[in-house]
């Protein structure tokens, strides 16, 4: 199956370098290795970090997803290019400009847009909200890049221990961990509320 290189957090030449690929290791076998742990931290961290080629379209109810000062919590939104922000529901929609993006330089940091303010003394008037974003982050983290190649070469390496047992010569058998503590540690201030 192709990878689409833009939804990977690091690319093959630095997980080789930081490797020191020998002629034995396999440029499909590292690519394997290397998109199965960006879908893993995905999944950990309940987000993704790559950025949509194109706006789409996202409907959010607004009960459970307004907090009590009026922020309505959304899904990372990546770039305000395309953003369309519109309440209602069923076929009846009305576009609205009247809102705050947060958190505050969110974009203009390399961050996420992941809540909408009402206007001062307004409130969201439908019961849904419809958004057509190009969802995502606008860049991928430091963190998250660097824990997408530990956790590639561990996977991969993981050929030579089929048995989650890795020999340690004069301490003898060594049983793996589930989850590596360096990348939890570079992925934990990205796991959304709810997930882990």
């Amino acid at each position: 199956m192709p990878v689409a290189e833009g939804t990977l957090y690091a690319t093959l030449p630095e997980l080789k370098a930081g490797r020191r690929i020998t002629t034995a290791d396999s440029d499909a076998a590292l690519t394997r290795a290397l998109t199965a742990a960006c879908r893993q931290i995905d999944r950990k961290t309940g987000r993704r970090f790559y950025l949509d080629d194109t706006a789409t379209t996202r409907i959010f109810a607004t009960t459970g997803r307004l907090t009590p000062d009026g922020l309505l919590l959304v899904d990372d939104i990546g770039s305000s290019a395309g953003l369309v922000v519109e309440n209602g529901s069923g076929s009846t929609w009305t576009s609205t400009t009247a809102y705050e993006a947060g958190p505050d330089n969110a974009l203009s940091l390399g961050l996420p847009v992941t809540e909408l303010a009402a206007p001062v003394g307004a409130w969201w008037p439908g019961p849904q909200v419809r958004i057509t974003a190009r969802w995502g982050w606008p860049e991928v983290p430091d963190e998250i890049a660097m824990a997408a190649l530990l956790l590639a070469n561990r996977l991969y390496l993981r050929k030579d221990s089929p048995e989650g047992i890795a020999g340690g010569g004069e301490w003898g058998a060594i049983r793996l961990s589930r989850w590596d503590p360096d990348v939890e540690a570079l992925v934990s201030p990205y796991i959304l509320p709810g997930f882990a």
